[in-house]
């Protein structure tokens, strides 16, 4: 298990966040980053992408100790979906494996949604961003019926801890807030495993 490419990524974000580029530097760097963590599919510990029977399910990888930004793996199970959400912080989405479908949507002046674009297929290797300023409400679903897809996902927050809302159609917004389905966390720090001794 590759494990030190979690720790390297969470490096260049950290790296990212601390230098103070603005959101659309971030966010640009952010995807290349991302783009070569979901490259090869050798690091994700199998326990951090087991699905559910009864829900997607949203693993905590790493959250910033000051949480400015946290790594989640989504673990689609066939034919799983989200309501139609928001998130309030930037956010990056990977596919390590399978496929998502994720479908846009905006307000309108009057506060209802409107869908905005076609659904996007977003395929293993690819990378989406989200943030209030470019569009951040959408519904995603795994592409298949027949096997579960992952994607790894970066906020701009400890993205289990943000009020977020939800949107049910021809009512209010819902408010939410997600957590994550795991109790415990990837070891990213155990050097020892890695080093040889002789």
């Amino acid at each position: 298990m590759a494990i030190h490419k979690l720790r390297h990524f969470v490096g260049e974000i950290a790296e990212l966040v601390d230098s103070g580029v603005d959101e659309a530097g971030l966010l640009h760097q952010g995807v290349l980053a991302l783009r070569e963590l979901i490259r090869v599919d050798d690091w994700l510990p199998d326990a951090y992408a087991q699905p559910s029977v009864d829900r997607y399910q949203q693993f905590l990888l790493y959250a910033d100790a000051r949480q400015r930004f946290s790594v989640v793996s989504f673990v689609w199970g066939p034919g799983q979906q989200t309501p139609i959400h928001d998130h309030t912080v930037w956010g990056l989405i990977g596919v390590l494996r399978g496929a998502e479908l994720a479908a846009p949507y905006a307000r309108n002046d009057d506060g209802t949604l409107c869908v905005a674009g076609a659904e996007v297929r977003l395929e293993a290797g690819d990378v989406e961003a989200v943030s209030p300023a470019i569009g951040d409400i959408h519904r995603v679903r795994n592409a298949y019926d027949d096997r579960t897809s992952v994607s790894i996902h970066v906020y701009g927050a400890n993205i289990g801890a943000v009020r977020r809302s939800t949107y049910p159609p021809n009512e209010r917004p819902k408010p939410f807030i997600s957590g994550y389905s795991n109790d415990t966390l990837p070891n990213l720090w155990d050097l020892s495993k890695e080093i040889p001794l002789s």
